[in-house]
């Protein structure tokens, strides 16, 4: 797969910071299209802002990085407290030992110096010291630094390509739960229709029997039939509030927002032979594989920053400090004298017990693994974009048959009421082709639905979601 790393992530990194839509998330029965809740999801959803929080943090690491290749300058100040001074010894040619430190004299003709409380040692050092001063380190030849620094890059690559990826699970994850509410809604209406028509039924039958123009059978026969559908439309309604709960997490508001949904699966049946034609197989833009790259760069990076464990350091030191002795009151008696310093300093690795050679070479064997993953990657993604598409390509075949379907069971029924009204049909007939409509519309909106999920997770294995889209269409 080639891969135009820097381009695609850079590009979208463009357009992450987080999107202001103009939705009222507090309106009521506020109907909504699917972009829309597409673009609230990406503004609000608490997954996609800790993605982008990631970047940052990427980005603030690397100016960590950056930091170290700059001057490092400290402050210090330290004071001593003599308790015991040092006592010293000499010994001059000549004059044997000074202060009488061997115990014998006679030689040199010089008298001890020693009182009777000392061995005559000299006691040295003053009461008090202080020192404060500045420090400076400014590294010269630093390989591992700047290693890291490309190393840096990656990593925020890495984590503008998890943002994206994040980006493109919530709109898949948006996109089903939104098309479960549309089946849910529609199937609701269907259910709905179907309640209506027995309710006719029930009501035509009770005004005949009340007029003595039909049996009791007829009536209770009726009735049970109207009665059979309403645990179908509680079912309905629990599925729809089910799935607009889901959608509200996915977009990050509010569980009490009454929202519904602006479009029907059946408006997206006219756009779908184009997009199935349109389709292209290409999965070079497939997060799995694009982080596999990022991380196949990095650990290529990494086994060239172990080995520059081996190269020699140089850095610049430089040292201005004052320092200060008395004796008595430590808060008298200042005597504050400056000295400077500037010097190089050179770190040679000669041996580290072999832990060096040991990280290259696990650095070495990551690398090769991520080569291995990436065969298998390219392999699983390959398949799983064909079997994606083949099942496209026969959701479309059931919804055409399905509609052909629908067309015919609403074409029976019709028939059949007429035949109804004038007798020629008993009502078991009529109500068989109330229920092969019924159950026609329903398996229409199902393969509908199965279509769109299955082209959402396509979108979602081929990475080619229009982000920039939704981002754009938030903010006008």
């Amino acid at each position: 797969m080639s891969f135009n790393g820097k381009k695609l992530i850079l590009g979208f990194a463009a357009c992450m910071p987080c999107v202001v839509t103009s939705f009222n998330i507090h309106a009521a029965e506020a109907p909504v299209t699917l972009d829309e809740c597409i673009a609230i999801a990406l503004s609000e959803n608490p997954t996609v802002r800790i993605a982008d929080m990631e970047v940052s943090r990427a980005d603030y690491s690397k100016k960590e990085t950056l930091g170290q290749l700059l001057p490092t300058i400290d402050f210090s100040a330290n004071y001593g407290r003599t308790v015991a001074k040092q006592t010293m010894y000499m010994n001059m040619d000549g004059f044997g030992d000074f202060g009488g430190a061997s115990g014998d004299d006679s030689s040199s003709g010089v008298e001890s110096r020693a009182s009777s409380k000392s061995d005559g040692g000299i006691k040295v050092g003053l009461d008090n010291s202080y020192s404060m001063g500045f420090s400076a380190t400014l590294p010269l030849i630093a390989p591992q630094l700047w290693k890291s620094m490309s190393i840096s890059d990656s990593q925020i690559l890495k984590n503008v390509e998890q943002a994206r990826s994040s980006r493109l699970s919530l709109v898949n994850e948006v996109k089903s739960a939104y098309y479960t509410l549309l089946l849910a809604e529609d199937s609701r209406r269907v259910i709905q229709e179907s309640y209506d028509m027995a309710k006719l039924n029930y009501d035509v039958y009770s005004k005949k029997y009340a007029a003595g123009a039909a049996s009791d059978y007829d009536v209770l026969r009726t009735s049970v039939a109207m009665k059979n559908i309403e645990p179908e439309l509680l079912q309905a309604d629990i599925a729809i509030k089910q799935a607009r709960l889901q959608l509200l997490i996915l977009m990050g508001l509010d569980a009490s927002v009454e929202l519904t949904a602006a479009t029907r699966l059946a408006d997206y049946e006219g756009s779908m032979y184009e997009t199935v034609l349109n389709i292209n197989p290409d999965y070079s833009n497939n997060p799995q594989l694009v982080m596999n790259t990022i991380d196949t760069k990095l650990a290529s990076q990494t086994v060239a920053l172990q080995k520059l464990a081996f190269v020699p350091t140089l850095a610049f030191t430089a040292n201005y400090n004052w320092t200060s002795m008395s004796n008595g009151s430590p808060l008298k008696n200042f005597r504050w004298n400056p000295y400077s310093m500037v010097g190089l300093s050179l770190s040679v690795p000669l041996f580290q017990g072999g832990s060096r050679y040991s990280r290259v070479k696990q650095a070495e064997v990551q690398l090769l693994e991520m080569g291995l993953q990436r065969e298998n990657l390219e392999r699983t993604v390959a398949m799983q974009v064909t079997m994606a598409i083949d099942n496209i390509k026969i959701n479309v075949r059931q919804i055409a048959s399905c509609a052909e379907s629908v067309k015919e069971a609403d074409r029976a029924h019709t028939i059949m009421e007429k035949s109804f009204e004038i007798g020629a049909a008993a009502y078991l007939d009529l109500r068989d082709s109330e229920l092969a409509l019924t159950r026609a519309r329903l398996a229409y909106y199902q393969a509908i639905y199965n279509y769109l999920v299955a082209h959402s997770e396509l979108e979602l294995l081929l990475g080619t979601a229009p982000l920039e889209q939704y981002t754009s269409s938030s903010n006008k």
